[in-house]
């Protein structure tokens, strides 16, 4: 039994066989969710409730891993906090694993998916963001992966190198050299701004965000992680002129209520940035035998694609070069640096990871 082919061969035939294998008696519909890394269906079973049936691609996670994902949303509902948790068994099991492949039950919550965040919703947004991360530090990850450079983003590199996907050597230093320039930056905020890591969602965007008449919900915690707070924020934010900076700090209004937070630590805003571009590209990389991946990303892996991800890279490093250069010419000469304002970029680089 192959998991992978398990997991790429799903049929509604083997879904209901999976579903019936828990005890639960389907009736036979089941509408696939819009997701890349999973597979995802809406099911029906006996009395017309409806369930999310979430199937894990086979070798991403271990089953401690799902776990430990599973036991931070129990912590958050336990916490009166909106977020989904798996649906347990008589055994109180949440994980079941049929063909090779784990897969869990979900409750379904209807709602809308935000496409823009109104202003008079982001002091709410920002105390759900607090309350998340209010129980998030109260515990350290066990097996879950560390945001930093040595456990994720050399990580991510490493499938690119290893897999020789940049066949141009000048164009793959380039890209290293970028890369580099990225994790040191990363690095040294960390060290300078004593930023603490924690427990967070890992990827807080607005496509994980659900809107109903109670409010706002968190979705879709798989890439649960250990890192630090301003991830968890930095793709729903915007960024730009005054009215941003207020609607900004409409936010941090909302989330000082449950956590601290220094506005220093907005500065790791472009290196993580710059840290998702390679992580993403790593992620295409290492899925691309799914026959889904090469429909998906056509451009994916050709020169002209690796050419505009290392020239975002560069553009970010000669950025962080220059910042760098200018506090420590404002250092040498005794002034204080002056408050950072955050350019108009494109923060909201769009990943359905």
């Amino acid at each position: 039994m192959n998991p992978i082919s398990s997991f790429q061969s799903l049929s509604p035939e083997v879904i209901l066989q999976s579903l019936e294998s828990i005890g639960f008696e389907p009736t036979g519909r089941c509408v696939p969710l819009n997701s890349v890394e999973n597979r995802v269906y809406d099911i029906e079973v006996e009395g017309n409730t409806r369930y999310v049936v979430k199937y894990y691609r086979p070798g991403r996670w271990t089953k401690s891993q799902i776990q430990e994902e599973h036991d931070f949303l129990y912590e958050l509902v336990q916490a009166e906090i909106p977020v989904l948790a798996p649906i347990k068994n008589t055994k109180h099991e949440s994980i079941h694993f049929f063909d090779g492949v784990y897969f869990a039950i979900w409750p379904l919550r209807t709602g809308r998916i935000i496409e823009e965040i109104a202003e008079e919703d982001m002091i709410q947004l920002g105390r759900l963001i607090g309350r998340i991360h209010m129980v998030g530090k109260t515990k350290k990850v066990i097996s879950r992966p560390t945001l930093d450079i040595k456990h994720y983003a050399n990580v991510a590199l490493q499938i690119i190198e290893d897999g020789g996907w940049i066949s141009n050597q000048n164009l793959l230093k380039r890209y290293q050299s970028a890369a580099k320039i990225t994790f040191d930056t990363y690095e040294s905020i960390l060290k300078s701004s004593a930023v603490p890591f924690q427990r967070i969602h890992g990827d807080c965007h607005k496509g994980n965000l659900l809107y109903s008449g109670d409010g706002f919900s968190i979705l879709d915690f798989d890439d649960f992680i250990e890192g630090p707070v301003v991830q968890d924020f930095w793709m729903l934010l915007p960024f730009g002129g005054k009215r941003e900076e207020y609607e900004r700090e409409l936010f941090f209004e909302g989330y000082r209520e449950f956590c601290d937070f220094s506005t220093s630590w907005l500065s790791l805003i472009e290196p993580l940035r710059g840290i998702r571009y390679i992580h993403y590209a790593a992620w295409i990389a290492k899925r691309w035998q799914d026959p889904s991946f090469p429909n998906l990303f056509p451009h994916f892996g050709t020169e002209e694609y690796w050419e505009g991800e290392t020239k975002d890279l560069e553009k970010m490093g000669k950025t962080f070069q220059e910042e760098s250069q200018d506090r420590e010419e404002r250092f040498d000469s005794g002034q204080i640096p002056p408050k950072e304002e955050l350019s108009n970029k494109d923060f909201f680089w769009d990943w359905e990871g």
